[in-house]
């Protein structure tokens, strides 16, 4: 496939389940642009990515994938972002993006103060290791988790957990909530009803960045022409 206006969101955990949550959640994106939005995800790799060893197992296929596919970006869609670095290095003049470093710097855009659902006490490690290594632990209300897996993220059931967890975060002072996982995405619209605050679906807004930014590179490519 060509990589003329293509972005590849891939889903680096075996979960059919999360990557038909992430699929079914970027249509209303898909409807904005002309460019081809695909997923993708590893039957190879873990059911999800619970512990820093997952994401160090699974960073050589995110690799792999961008070795593979081609396309105009590249959307690591776990909030770990395993693999980022390395994927940078593989791509080749594409872009980038991981979805938890991409939903950081939007919050930064809509609130003074953001929190993060995360779905378990090691995911938020994770979490806090990621904001310290960004320096912007002075912006960061903490992390809130609801004990779950990445496929159990999926099921509408967890919803009061998540809102929970949102007042939480919002009784720390967090006027912005991060989920924490891609396969939380079906709940971005029911949070922000619930808990009356912007809430960030990680994967939408990298997906969203990866457009603007290969739109600005066009605009810069179109500029040069005679």
């Amino acid at each position: 496939m060509s990589d003329k206006k293509r972005i590849l969101v891939i889903n680096p955990n075996a979960s059919t389940r999360v990557t038909q949550v992430i699929d079914r959640e970027l249509n209303a994106i898909r409807k904005q642009t002309s460019f081809t939005i695909d997923v993708c995800d590893h039957p190879s790799a873990p059911p999800g990515i619970a512990r820093q060893q997952d994401a160090d197992m699974v960073a050589p296929l995110v690799q792999q994938t961008i070795r593979r596919e081609r396309a105009s970006a590249y959307v690591v869609a776990c909030f770990s972002d395993p693999g980022l670095t390395g994927a940078r290095e593989e791509a080749k003049g594409s872009l980038v993006l991981g979805c938890g470093e991409s939903a950081i710097l939007h919050a930064l855009t809509v609130g003074d103060q953001f929190g993060i659902i995360s779905l378990s006490d090691l995911s938020t490690l994770r979490q806090r290791r990621m904001v310290r290594m960004m320096g912007l632990t002075s912006r960061y209300a903490g992390s809130a988790a609801i004990s779950a897996t990445a496929e159990e993220a999926t099921s509408p059931l967890l919803i009061e957990k998540m809102v929970d967890a949102g007042r939480a975060l919002a009784s720390g002072g967090a006027n912005v909530i991060l989920m924490g996982c891609a396969g939380m995405a079906h709940f971005r619209s029911s949070l922000e009803d619930r808990l009356g605050m912007p809430v960030i679906d990680p994967t939408s807004s990298a997906v969203a960045m990866a457009l603007g930014l290969c739109t600005l590179r066009e605009s810069r490519l179109n500029e040069s022409d005679p």
